[in-house]
């Protein structure tokens, strides 16, 4: 397996998965996530979480909708989270195989191509 830079990886269709596939493994998904920015392993090392604190509750559910649809079209669903109006959580991962496979660097990758507005420092 080899990784991708994230404009490859958001070019990527997701492919459908339904197990009898080995998870990547852990030193693989280290370097592909050095490719995407802010996005981190799970202790467990089988899910990948990317978080954002963004300007109010109407951009949280905006952004939540964008997500919505690219994920519907590629087939892929990620686990949203939202906590305390505006601190957002997406966490990815393929449940076929209870960790992680290409699909889910390539989501996480058209995910970051979204626009979101964010709370300033």
């Amino acid at each position: 397996m080899k990784t991708a830079s994230a404009q490859e990886l958001a070019t990527k269709k997701c492919l459908p998965c339904e197990g009898g596939v080995e998870p990547c493994p852990l030193d693989f998904s280290q370097q592909q996530l050095q490719q995407l920015s802010g996005w981190s392993l799970t202790e467990d090392h089988k899910r990948i979480f990317k978080r954002w604190t963004v300007t109010n509750f109407v951009e949280a559910m905006r952004f939540f909708n964008e997500i919505t649809k690219l994920a519907e079209e590629d087939g892929h669903h990620p686990d949203l989270h939202l906590v305390g109006y505006r601190h957002v959580t997406i966490e990815i991962w393929t449940h076929a195989i209870d960790g992680l496979s290409e699909n889910d660097f390539i989501l996480a990758a058209k995910i970051d191509q979204l626009p979101v507005a964010t709370k300033r420092s």
